[in-house]
């Protein structure tokens, strides 16, 4: 059975140069440069004091579990001595203050072989505007052949409804948690007919133990090579204030082969131009 170990709480968060990625100098690059800054004090300081500086009482972190990151942080948890990280996606709200990025890690104990992985980390802004985890997860992998091109998306330029109450904004959320409920619906019947029709073209997907998968056409080959059934329960959902972006996680049991992994899962969604919700980002993890 494969194993979701203890190295699977770290929430990677590194930047490479962003003078090397012209393109992210715009909006995006704010959620970036949190991300670097962390990457360089976890070299500095060790992973520890990095990820206590881009957390709060509200962050979460699955163990694979879903915890408080400030309480698992208190804990001293047995962490990496050596920890590298890379974004190969960042995407950013209209509203600015929400976002999610993902991409390669790789980790390792002093005198342990190296390994390897990819993270999803949705962040939020806090009251002083500062960049902090919302939550984050990780799968591991064997390294090989995994690195996806670099996308980092802009929001557009055009304006967003500013609801006041807390019953509009209620509903908006629970609008993402009838889609994830239904996605999770249909995957009980058939996986293929149920990405099919929520995945986006561009599409990312992360399995345990698998190199990442990059775009819908590939996800579509992935399952039926691998006969994947998958029957999940939706748990809890969020959105962005300017409502094209949210995320969504839940529970599910996933077979493959002869095995059934126990998982949780985190969904990305973004609203499209159809107003029709997709999946842009979906993390399976052994729980």
């Amino acid at each position: 059975m494969m194993r979701f170990t203890k190295y699977g709480v770290l929430c990677c968060f590194l930047v490479g140069s962003i003078q090397a990625f012209p393109q992210v100098l715009g909006k995006v690059g704010s959620l970036l440069a949190a991300d670097r800054t962390a990457a360089r004090l976890s070299a500095t300081e060790g992973p520890h004091t990095a990820l206590l500086s881009v957390v709060d009482e509200n962050s979460t972190f699955f163990t694979p579990k879903p915890v408080n990151a400030i309480e698992y942080l208190n804990n001293r948890p047995n962490i990496p001595d050596v920890l590298t990280w890379e974004p190969t996606f960042a995407a950013i709200s209209k509203s600015m203050e929400w976002g999610v990025t993902s991409g390669t890690l790789s980790f390792q104990r002093i005198g342990a072989v190296k390994r390897y992985g990819e993270y999803l980390t949705v962040w939020r802004r806090d009251r002083k505007g500062r960049w902090k985890v919302d939550l984050r997860a990780q799968i591991e992998h064997h390294g090989n052949g995994s690195e996806l091109k670099p996308q980092y998306i802009e929001p557009d330029t055009a304006g967003y409804t500013r609801f006041r109450t807390k019953e509009r904004i209620a509903q908006r959320k629970e609008i993402v948690m009838q889609n994830d409920q239904l996605l999770s619906a249909v995957l009980k019947s058939n996986a293929k007919v149920a990405y099919g029709e929520f995945l986006a073209k561009d599409a990312r997907f992360f399995f345990p133990w698998n190199a990442p998968l990059d775009g819908k056409d590939a996800v579509m080959k992935f399952l039926e090579k691998q006969d994947v059934a998958i029957r999940a329960e939706s748990l809890v959902a969020s959105r962005s204030y300017s409502g094209e972006l949210a995320y969504s996680y839940g529970t599910a049991d996933v077979a493959i082969a002869d095995n059934i992994m126990k998982c949780n899962y985190v969904r990305i969604w973004q609203l499209q131009a159809d107003f029709q919700w997709k999946v842009i980002i979906e993390m399976l993890f052994e729980r």
